[in-house]
């Protein structure tokens, strides 16, 4: 039988995924019924122009879920055991960027075409994450947030998030204390940054004074747990440091720091000055640490040394507890990635 798919090759949404959710979707307008045979793995593959592994993938899902059936010899057959039902998902992000898509792609694909998203942003403020959720009357099986706030809001909104079910509330990337919840997959900042600091000494050894550039006064505040886990370091190892809230163009740098940077913006303005500062060589008598890995650092300035939390795990790790109906806390994994900036 040959099938009606429509594979977007522009889209972000892998193949195998969108094969998933195009014989779902035949399933659904009785286009496909029960005991209807489809195409080979081979047969698709080339009337689709895929690859041979992709539409393999989009089969062994629909096996597990029982959509499709295999029969020896005869070839793949929709099941009576279909089972289209889908996760109701609530799923709020404090905010957009490349690290937050990346836990949102990783989240799609983990759920196997197994959730029903209604996915918000709640900018860091109260009043937004209220009007969100009180908006949303359908009942939702699970509620997935990243609870990051303003500090002057944190006791409304940790108030709020406590009115919402605790079975079906997961946490992503920051977990609140004292608000039960079914689960949470989450960055431990403290600890996280104190880790990586030490496993760095060897290269941090070398510079008279650390900086931590920790954006304050950011619309999106970051969690003030990194600096203490940056403070409980520096004394431990008895290092000069001090904190600063940005890059400015007043600041001077001298040789023998070592700068720790949050945002992007700060980046690019510490390698312009340090380029334009007689003397500085980045890597040997100045040195730069970036948090959350992207491409460019890579290559940028020889490559920047880099920590990081796998932003790909969180978003697998919080489908898998959907999935398995399985809730748990889990830190989120934290990588050091060295190069030449350090």
């Amino acid at each position: 039988m040959k099938l009606d798919l429509i594979i977007d090759e522009n889209s972000s949404i892998p193949k195998y995924i969108q094969i998933v959710k195009a014989i779902k979707s035949l399933i659904v307008a009785d286009s496909l019924r029960y005991g209807d045979k489809i195409p080979s793995i081979n047969n698709l593959s080339n009337e689709y122009y895929l690859s041979r592994d992709t539409v393999e993938k989009a089969y062994v899902i629909l096996k597990k879920q029982g959509i499709i059936e295999s029969v020896k010899g005869k070839g793949y057959y929709i099941s009576h055991h279909s089972d289209l039902s889908k996760y109701r998902i609530l799923l709020l992000f404090n905010k957009l960027s490349s690290y937050k898509k990346e836990i949102f792609n990783a989240l799609i694909v983990a759920l196997e075409d197994r959730g029903e998203i209604s996915f918000h942003v709640h900018h860091c403020e109260y009043d937004l994450l209220k009007k969100i959720i009180e908006k949303q009357k359908e009942a939702f099986d699970y509620y997935v947030i990243m609870p990051h706030f303003k500090k002057d809001q944190e006791e409304k909104a940790v108030a709020l998030l406590k009115t919402l079910p605790k079975e079906k509330l997961i946490f992503l990337d920051n977990k609140l204390e004292g608000i039960p919840c079914y689960g949470a997959v989450f960055q431990d900042f403290k600890s996280d940054i104190y880790e990586a600091l030490n496993t760095l000494l060897p290269r941090l050894e070398k510079y008279m004074k650390l900086l931590m550039v920790f954006p304050s006064h950011s619309n999106y505040p970051y969690p003030e747990k990194i600096l203490l886990g940056f403070k409980k370091f520096t004394v431990e190892v008895g290092v000069d440091f001090e904190v600063i809230s940005e890059i400015s163009e007043e600041r001077k740098l001298e040789k023998g720091e070592a700068y720790i940077v949050i945002e992007e913006n700060d980046l690019v303005n510490l390698i312009k000055k340090a380029r334009e500062t007689n003397g500085l060589e980045i890597g040997k008598n100045f040195g730069i640490l970036s948090y959350n890995e992207t491409p460019l650092k890579e290559v940028l300035q020889n490559g920047i040394t880099v920590i990081s939390t796998d932003f790909s795990a969180m978003g697998k790790t919080a489908a898998e507890m959907i999935l398995n109906k399985k809730g748990n806390l889990v830190k989120n994994k934290f990588k050091v990635i060295v190069r030449a900036s350090l």
